[in-house]
Formats: structure tokens, sequence, C-alpha cells
């Protein structure tokens, strides 16, 4: 245990991953609901919107909607999710509302790119260069790299290491191009492929390449290793986590209808504060967060500690 981080530090992502891809529409005020719910547990972090296409992912039609009408608590970023620029467009018309922060946005598969975000990696680059651009224009900050489908994919197969190492490499060339300095390196596992030997293998890679990188872990649970793969981080240091309330989500472009969210948020939490290692959420609070996300949804989540609850009234016993 000693070895563990002492803190974490958790990007709430269930709103946004949640409704694109729930099949019918959500009323724009429950996802506010949800949203101010969130915003009193604790997180730090909240990701409460995606600037996409609605043709393409129609839950999230009502964005500027919802960024207009959740409340702001103070000492909390909310954030967003755009995949080009006219997306980026939308956020920046709402920079007063959101916490903007540019990311070097690359994908360790080409045919999940392409799938995704309807490009290659050549193009890719290019909007990259022209994100920056606009987040300096704007004055937004950029100082880290993401890399989706970090550990497999189900249109390309096994991932090697080594093009996840190429894939980094080209976020820093991209980012030198613009004198900009990253700091820090978030690594997806998009479709579920992570188990915690590979997370343990493509970490020990990276930070043998640049051990000064904080790293952040976005772990989908598809196949039930969510939590699993978030321990093996924490054995390797990492101290940044994605996770979503009830393990809401999942990804639409995944080429799996099975496709399951994020690690959830309340397990991850009680696992970690189990463990002695801090999060700064009200775990109690979140579990109520919880239970009102799958009253939204009007079907069960794969939340586990929602149901089976804290273990704080066996020990008043």
């Amino acid at each position: 245990m000693s070895d563990l981080p002492r803190r974490v530090d958790i990007h709430e992502e269930g709103p946004r991953e949640g409704f694109q891809i729930e099949p019918g529409p959500i009323a724009t005020e429950r996802k506010v609901a949800l949203i101010d719910a969130l915003s009193l547990t604790g997180l730090k972090r909240i990701q409460i919107a995606s600037f996409v296409n609605p043709k393409r992912v129609p839950g999230w039609a009502d964005a500027e909607a919802v960024v207009e009408g959740f409340n702001r608590r103070d000492g909390v970023r909310y954030t967003a999710l755009w995949l080009n620029e006219k997306g980026l467009e939308r956020a920046i018309a709402l920079k007063e509302r959101l916490s903007l922060r540019g990311t070097i946005s690359l994908c360790a598969s080409e045919p999940f790119l392409q799938r995704n975000q309807n490009r290659g990696f050549a193009e890719n680059a290019r909007v990259q260069h022209a994100q920056i651009a606009m987040f300096k224009a704007h004055g937004v900050p950029v100082g880290g790299i993401s890399v989706m489908a970090a550990f497999g994919c189900n249109f390309a197969g096994d991932v090697p290491v080594a093009t996840v190492i190429d894939r980094v490499a080209e976020g820093h060339e991209i980012a030198a191009a613009h004198a900009l300095q990253v700091t820090t390196l978030s690594l997806a596992d998009t479709m579920a492929w992570a188990t915690p030997s590979s997370i343990k293998r493509v970490l020990g890679a990276v930070r043998g390449r640049w051990p000064e990188l904080r790293i952040n872990l976005h772990l989908h649970d598809t196949r039930g290793l969510g939590l699993a793969n978030a321990y093996a981080g924490l054995e390797m240091g990492v101290a940044s986590f994605d996770a979503s309330v009830a393990g809401l989500g999942g990804c639409p472009f995944a080429g799996h209808k099975g496709a399951a969210g994020n690690v959830c948020t309340e397990d991850l939490v009680f696992m970690c504060e189990e463990m002695g290692v801090e999060t700064g959420v009200d775990v109690e609070r979140l579990i109520a967060a919880a239970r009102l996300a799958e009253e939204i949804v009007g079907h069960p989540l794969p939340g586990s500690v929602m149901r089976g609850g804290t273990l704080a009234k066996y020990r008043g016993h």
C-alpha cells in the first residue's frame, strides 16, 4: 500500500460519456440535474457536454443549452469534448461557462480514428496544428497529449507498445512546432482491450521514455477489468483517472454493442478510500448521484457500490 499514490484526481465524465450513447432522448433539464448533483460530491473536474455532430451523436444536440443551464460551483472545473475545429469553435463561444484546456489528440489505431473522426493519421496531425493555432488565438492553455486506443482496437487488433510510443513522440513533435511544453499524457483504453499486465507494460515503456509526464488513465469496463486496470495503474504511480458515475456510457463507434462506459466513479472512489488513497470525494453523495443517473436513463446501470453501499454502517455495529 505504501507505494500507491497518497491522493488521486478523478475527472468525472459521466454526463458527457453517458448521454452520448443513450438511445432515447433525455431532456436538457435532466442532464443539468445530474451535473448539479455531481457538483456537490467534491469532484473537482466534471465533463458536462460534447460538441460533436448532432447527426452522428444526437444525444448531444443540446450541448449549448446544457452548458448554459447548469449551476457553476466554485472550485469545480467544468470541461467539454470536441473532435474538430467546428466543435472547438462552439466550446470557445461558451468559454465563460467552461474550463477550456487544449490537448493534442492522437490515436494509436488508424482504422478507429477513421471510424471515430473520419480522418487518418496525416489529416489528424493537420487538425491538431490548426486547433493549437485556435487555442493560442483564444488564450486557451495547451499542455497535454491524449492517445485513444492505446491498449488495443476492435478494428486493428492488438496495438504494439511501439505504436503507442510513436504516437506520443508525434504529440511531442506537434507541441515543439508551436513552442509548447507537454506536461501530461492521457492513455485511453477506448475499446476495453487492456489488462493489468498490458497497463503496466505500456506505462513502463512510456515512463522509460518520458519519466516527467503526469499520466492519466481513461479506462472502459466492457470486459469487467476497469477496476483491476485502475489498480494496476495505481501500482505504477498513476494519480489521475477518468471515471463515469454509475458506469454510465460507452463509445458509439467502438463496433461493439456491449461497449461499456468508463470505470465506475463511486466504485473507484470506494476502492481508493479503502486503500488509504484520498480522493476528496463524498462517496455517499456520489451514490445518490449514481441513483439519480439510473433514474434519468430509465434502466439499470452497472455500478456496484451504488447497490452494495459502503462499509460505514457495518463498521458502526
